[in-house]
């Protein structure tokens, strides 16, 4: 057999050892570069920089997308949740006070965690080599990003 079909598929080739995940993740939590953790992540609220200003990392090829507000709205909605109802159990205010309340409780929290788990995917990405963070230059599938 084949030595190359037998070998398993690492993402972004394997000729470099393992980025910590852990530390990626947390540098990126922190809105700085998943590499150095000294540049910033972010130019604005949430809008990723071309690269770090520190180590020059490229962030061109972070695909962030639709995955950093899903998390955030997962987590808000799970800590906002169980307050909301405790609060109907125990004090039974009105509900226009609830839904003011509760909504302006949501969205901030919301706007708080956004960029946090933006960061800490982007970090994810860059420990994995995954999408434009790959040694190789290629991106996860192999696939040659020149070819239409």
């Amino acid at each position: 057999m084949d030595s190359k079909t037998d070998a398993p598929v690492i993402y972004g080739g394997n000729a470099k050892p393992n980025r910590s995940t852990k530390q990626a993740l947390w540098r990126g939590m922190k809105k700085t570069c998943p590499r150095c953790g000294a540049g910033d992540l972010f130019g604005n609220y949430t809008a990723v920089r071309e690269a770090c200003d520190t180590c020059d990392l490229d962030y061109s090829g972070q695909r962030a997308d639709d995955a950093p507000p899903y998390f955030t709205m997962l987590i808000a909605g799970h800590l906002v949740i169980p307050l909301a109802l405790e609060t109907k159990r125990q004090l039974d205010p009105p509900l226009a006070l609830q839904f003011l309340i509760w909504s302006c409780v949501l969205a901030l929290l919301i706007w708080l965690l956004l960029p946090i788990t933006k960061g800490g995917l982007i970090g994810i990405q860059w420990a994995n080599r995954m999408h434009g963070f790959s040694d190789t230059g290629e991106d996860q599938t192999g696939a040659d990003p020149s070819d239409p």
